[in-house]
């Protein structure tokens, strides 16, 4: 009998706590009503609104190279690495920003495969179009503008999702939500990489700081550090290589994780 998400999830150890909007569940359990608990360790909200994100993410566009580039550029290109698309694949980024990680996807498919990414902003798609445009691989790119929690792809259409410094943007009961529409969309043994701040046991005091800005500036500091290989393990993916470093003393958490395959 083929595993369910429930026994899959099922098969990790116990007791281990994972995160959601006011509860959580334990790793071991599905997600019926019965098993889930309170907890008081919440990764924080994100407060402001889709519309105040996408418009600040349209005003920093011509700027998000220079801005974040050289910190974030390491953690794209090592979570690239991880992911080792190959030609011939269909692949989605989410969140891909200015398209650096678009680039890099579309050269590694190769003109059989097919790349294809969702942003919410205007500003980040326009950018993005004219750099694929510019390094003549439009035709195996394809961009919509959009949000995850809704993917316009036909379930078991894509062979690896990858994200960088995107899940975290997204308010905390959503995250669940945009890893399932992850596992709708991924074929049975795809892949998922995904590149997030992540929040350590005991946060140091550049975390406490970060945190005390994303709440005092919620548009500006929009996204946080969260609990990025449990969400992956609570949505059922087995994760197969956790790589950790830090970006201005700030965990980063690069996950590689698959699809289970029907057995």
């Amino acid at each position: 009998m083929p595993p369910t998400r429930s026994s899959i999830n099922s098969r990790q150890e116990p007791g281990v706590k994972l995160l959601s909007a006011n509860h959580m569940l334990t790793r071991g359990q599905t997600k019926k009503e019965d098993h889930i608990v309170s907890t008081d360790q919440l990764i924080s909200r994100v407060t402001r609104s889709k519309a105040d994100a996408k418009a600040a993410y349209n005003r920093l566009s011509r700027w998000y190279d220079l801005l974040s580039g050289s910190s974030e550029g390491r953690f794209l290109r090592l979570g690239l690495s991880k992911l080792n698309v190959k030609e011939g694949e269909q692949v989605l980024e989410i969140g891909f920003g200015t398209g650096e990680g678009l680039l890099a996807l579309a050269r590694s498919v190769g003109p059989t495969g097919r790349v294809y990414g969702i942003d919410l902003s205007e500003g980040m798609l326009n950018l993005a179009l004219a750099k694929v445009n510019q390094t003549g691989l439009k035709a195996r790119v394809v961009l919509k503008g959009g949000d995850a929690l809704g993917l316009p792809y036909k379930p078991g259409s894509i062979d690896a999702v990858f994200m960088s410094f995107t899940l975290e943007l997204f308010d905390t009961p959503e995250i669940p939500l945009v890893l399932e529409q992850c596992w709708r969309v991924l074929r049975e043994g795809g892949r998922l990489c995904v590149v997030s701040m992540s929040m350590p046991p005991e946060p140091r005091l550049a975390v406490r700081i970060y945190e005390w800005a994303h709440k005092k500036f919620p548009v500006y500091v929009d996204c946080r550090p969260i609990f990025t290989q449990q969400a992956i393990e609570a949505a059922c993916f087995r994760v197969l290589e956790v790589t950790k470093g830090a970006m201005y003393g700030l965990p980063v958490e690069v996950v590689l994780a698959e699809k289970p395959a029907h057995q």
